[in-house]
C-alpha cells in the first residue's frame, strides 16, 4: 500500500526565490512562495520543486563528497501517524529533531532525511 501521493523535491540553497526563478524559468513553471521557502509547479499542479532557505549554506563538492548534496523528499500524506506507521514498518527511523507539527521528518535506510506532510 503506497502512503503517499506525489513526492515534492526539496532544495537547501542560500537564495530559495532567486533558485526558484531560474528553474522556474528553464520549465515554464510559475514561482509560489516566500524568501525562506519557494516552490515551482506546472500548470498543472501536478509535481513540484521546493526550495528552502538553509543558514551558513555550502554548495556541493561535486564530484567529491566532502560538502554532500543538498536535497530531501517530501512526501504528502493524509494522517501523519498512518503514514509514520507505515515508514517505520518498511524499515524507516523517526529523526530525533523535530521542528514543525504539520510535517515529521525521518531517516531513510541509509540515513537520508526525508518528510512526511500533511496535505
Amino acid at each position: 500500500m503506497a502512503i503517499a501521493r506525489t513526492p515534492t523535491l526539496v532544495i537547501d540553497c542560500p537564495d530559495p526565490t532567486a533558485l526558484a526563478a531560474f528553474y522556474g524559468s528553464l520549465l515554464g513553471w510559475e514561482v509560489r512562495g516566500e524568501d525562506d521557502w519557494t516552490e515551482i509547479r506546472p500548470a498543472d499542479g501536478s509535481n513540484a520543486i521546493s526550495f528552502q532557505q538553509v543558514s551558513g549554506y555550502r554548495a556541493p563538492d561535486w564530484p567529491g563528497q566532502e560538502h554532500p548534496q543538498h536535497m530531501h523528499l517530501d512526501l504528502v500524506v493524509q494522517d501523519l501517524e498512518t503514514g509514520q506507521d507505515e515508514v517505520l514498518r518498511r524499515g524507516g527511523r523517526l529523526a530525533a529533531d523535530q521542528p514543525g507539527t504539520t510535517f515529521r521528518v525521518f531517516l531513510d535506510p541509509a540515513g537520508h532525511p526525508f518528510c512526511l506532510c500533511l496535505s
